[in-house]
């Protein structure tokens, strides 16, 4: 997701993304665990997504 997409979001509705884009994190994390995943670089990309995600959610919660 591109930081513009994510400044247009809500609080909560980047905090609903935040919840979401972990769970599907943690679930790469135990796929690739049990049998490589096809494209590894994907578990850092999501990774820093989620960074990218929390700190413009705190930034925003900062702001108000």
């Amino acid at each position: 997701m591109k930081t513009a997409e994510v400044r247009a979001l809500t609080i909560e509705e980047l905090a609903e993304k935040i919840e979401t884009a972990k769970a599907q994190y943690n679930q790469m994390l135990l796929n690739h665990a049990v049998s490589p995943l096809e494209n590894p670089s994907e578990i850092k990309k999501a990774r820093r997504d989620i960074a990218r995600m929390m700190t413009i959610l705190t930034e925003k919660k900062n702001a108000n």
